[in-house]
């Protein structure tokens, strides 16, 4: 993952959590949290330094 991706996906995962903060649905909220787990799940997969020891 070069550099620029890795800025991008920190900015998707940011952007998610902030709509999870501001949705007043409880599923849009729930589905907004599994996405933001998956793109966390694929950067600590790409880039496994960056959280610490890969799994």
């Amino acid at each position: 993952m070069t550099e620029y991706q890795l800025r991008e996906r920190q900015f998707q995962i940011a952007r998610y959590r902030r709509l999870e903060r501001e949705v007043t649905d409880p599923l849009a909220a729930c589905l907004l949290h599994s996405i933001i787990e998956e793109l966390e799940e694929e950067l600590r997969r790409d880039v496994p330094d960056w959280y610490g020891l890969p799994d």
